[in-house]
Formats: structure tokens, sequence, C-alpha cells
């Protein structure tokens, strides 16, 4: 399962934000990606995350494997599109 969504902070997807997101994703016993370019990170990893250095108003795609897949995903969609 995947979405495509929209970075909305202002200063892109910064540290604290990472924080979040990796915090987020540690409750969901699935494995999730997130897809930036032709980039690929685990988003249980802050410091993937961090490489990316996406900033605001870019489209990234979460994608998620495993039965809570739906949760973990709009968990995630959700921190990053505020």
């Amino acid at each position: 399962m995947e979405k495509s969504i929209i970075v909305k902070s202002t200063v892109g997807l910064h540290a604290s934000l990472a924080a979040m997101v990796v915090q987020a994703a540690n409750k969901y016993s699935v494995d999730i990606n997130l897809h930036y370019n032709d980039k690929t990170v685990d988003v249980k990893s802050i410091l993937g995350l961090m490489s990316l250095a996406i900033p605001s108003g870019e489209n990234v795609v979460i994608e998620a494997n495993g039965d809570q897949a739906e949760l973990a995903i709009a968990e995630i969609a959700t921190i990053l599109e505020k």
C-alpha cells in the first residue's frame, strides 16, 4: 500500500519533524519506506529521512507493507501534511 503526499512544513523535513515521523513509524510492526526523487529510505531511520533533505512543497510517496500498513501511512501522512 502506498500514498503520495506533499510535505507542507514551511521548512521541509527538518530534524524535529523527522523525529516525530520516526516515533510514529515505530509504533507499527510494518515495513515503511519513503520515496523521494530516486531515493528510498526506511521511515524508521531518522538519519535516512534527514539524508533526503526534502524541502517544503515536495511530493513524496509513503509505502508500507503489513497488517497495520493503512494505519501507519495515515498517521505519518498526517504529520507530514501539517
